[in-house]
């Protein structure tokens, strides 16, 4: 059953040790442009990975960070919320899959957004930890737009 209640990352969370928590915790580090706050909700090892639109399949916390940080540290602001969501859960994974709606914004310029979105959690040392993350944008012109834009804000265009 899909939830229809969006999460941003600025819901009040009551069961820390619930999958929405580890969702939520995510997506208040993304929209706050936190990058220690997004690398405490990926796992530490090696195999973890992430394919999106900007910047390819990376594996490990290294090339994933190098994404987030030019994402973070440009002049592009890129807000999105997760909802149409589903979880799958066992005890020691949960899979979300859904879609994201947001904007990015440089300067006086938008651009809405949707995007297809995936992200898998394992319970390691007793928390949720994403290890994998996959989001795809389907209309190809807007996939022009997200990718031109979040590049010419980091090149300064």
């Amino acid at each position: 059953m899909a939830v229809t209640t969006a999460i941003t990352g600025d819901e009040v969370v009551t069961d820390h040790d619930s999958p929405v928590a580890a969702l939520v915790a995510f997506y208040r580090g993304f929209n706050h442009r936190d990058l220690n706050r997004v690398a405490a909700s990926w796992a530490p090892t090696a195999d973890i990975a992430m394919d999106n639109p900007l910047g390819g399949i990376k594996r490990g916390w290294p090339e994933i960070e190098v994404v987030y940080r030019r994402l973070f540290g440009g002049p592009a602001r890129v807000y999105v919320e997760f909802h149409d969501y589903s979880l799958i859960v066992s005890d020691a994974m949960f899979c979300a899959v859904g879609r994201e709606r947001g904007e990015l914004a440089v300067g006086n310029n938008r651009v809405s957004l949707a995007i297809r979105t995936s992200r898998v959690f394992q319970r390691i040392d007793g928390r949720w930890r994403q290890v994998h993350h996959h989001g795809s944008i389907d209309d190809p012109a807007l996939l022009r737009r997200y990718q031109a834009g979040v590049a010419g804000a980091a090149a300064g265009r």
